[in-house]
């Protein structure tokens, strides 16, 4: 089973670690505390997520990662902006995120974003054209080839 970590949980939402340790404080986040670090599972996750306050919290940052992307109109590389969708099940939905995750973290100038409602896993790219690009077309390479982990160049 995957666990994330508090830094994990900072860049799929996009909120602040100190954010996040006031949702588990009061409750919203649950996880459990090892060797001193915070891990969270898909399962504490995704009920954080289903969370109404969390969720219109999570949902107005996502619209500003997008309307804060459109409105820059005075960029000085190519840059880009990719909102991904897909239909999944839980468990597609935790490699999706763990894809993703882990790519954002090897990918500099790309940021991430992770939420699943309904049965569909969003993933929001935005930064370095070239990068956002070369994330999106691995996880495309990696889709269905049943790797838990991919090997990044």
């Amino acid at each position: 089973m995957t666990c994330y970590t508090i830094d994990d949980l900072a860049i799929m939402t996009g909120l602040t670690t100190r954010t996040l340790r006031n949702y588990i404080k009061n409750g919203v986040l649950r996880g459990e505390k090892a060797g001193g670090k915070w891990r969270f599972t898909l399962e504490d996750y995704a009920a954080f997520l289903d969370d109404p306050a969390v969720r219109q919290t999570l949902r107005a940052r996502a619209n500003a990662v997008v309307s804060d992307f459109l409105a820059d109109t005075a960029k000085k590389s190519d840059a880009a902006c990719v909102i991904l969708d897909f239909a999944a099940t839980d468990e597609e939905g935790e490699r999706i995120a763990d894809f993703f995750c882990d790519g954002a973290n090897r990918f500099a100038g790309v940021k991430f974003s992770y939420s699943r409602r309904r049965g569909v896993s969003r993933v929001i790219l935005t930064g370095d054209r070239a990068r956002v690009t070369e994330l999106a077309a691995a996880y495309d390479a990696h889709a269905g080839d049943g790797k838990e982990k991919t090997e990044w160049n």
